[in-house]
């Protein structure tokens, strides 16, 4: 039995293949060679096209598994870690709506700084256990304010990891964690932050299903399992 990991980065998209009872690893490889692409219109922009983290994944994916020689019906399960705080957007047909806006960008930093400032240190603190700085939601707090018919076309928003397990399974879907980190999560509620939410005006439509960060969040689809053989 094998286990398959991704590291989904800035720099490059990495696959592992462990060995489940041993622990040991198998095959490793990442993709591109060369430093990842990072679009920066502006100073302080850092954009990333989605669609290059999954052709990377492929790429990547092809290679362990080709100098494994292991079958993909060996594969148990599949994990995911992803470059946090970055923001995907996307339609109602899963087609991403404009290049991700990754950590390293700093354009919302004055979205989160008046929240915090408009909400107060005390309610922020101890809801959010943070400022909203410049993390995923004030990001899209500025998609919002600054590309409109964008904001109107999107459906579900999603961090880097939600994405690749969303072309995996064909299932929007994020967890407690991944909300936490974008600080749409209010600890003392236990629940969506609906304070922030309503502050920027975002309707609690856009975020995706929740599932239990450890668990079974779902399957690979046939049309994935296709591309990656």
């Amino acid at each position: 039995m094998f286990l398959l990991g991704y590291d989904i980065g800035s720099s490059s998209v990495k696959a592992s293949l462990v060995n489940a009872e041993t622990g040991k690893c198998v095959s490793t490889a990442f993709y591109p060679k060369t430093e990842m692409n990072i679009i920066a219109v502006k100073a302080g922009w850092a954009e990333q096209d989605p669609q290059a983290w999954w052709e990377n994944l492929k790429l990547a994916t092809k290679t362990i598994m080709d100098e494994s020689g292991i079958s993909a019906a060996e594969i148990k399960a599949i994990g995911i870690s992803y470059q946090m705080h970055g923001l995907v957007c996307v339609d109602k047909n899963q087609n991403v709506l404009r290049p991700a806006i990754i950590w390293c960008d700093s354009r919302a930093v004055p979205y989160g700084q008046k929240a915090f400032e408009v909400l107060g240190e005390e309610k922020c603190l101890s809801h959010l256990l943070n400022s909203p700085g410049n993390f995923t939601a004030s990001k899209l707090a500025w998609i919002k304010a600054n590309e409109p018919k964008i904001y109107e076309q999107i459906y579900k928003i999603m961090l880097p990891g939600d994405y690749i397990a969303m072309k995996l399974s064909g299932e929007i879907c994020t967890t407690v964690s991944g909300l936490s980190e974008g600080m749409f999560w209010d600890f003392k509620q236990n629940s969506i932050a609906g304070f922030l939410m309503d502050y920027y005006g975002f309707d609690s439509s856009l975020i995706a299903d929740i599932k239990p960060t450890f668990s079974n969040q779902g399957e690979v689809n046939a049309a994935a399992a296709k591309n990656l053989d």
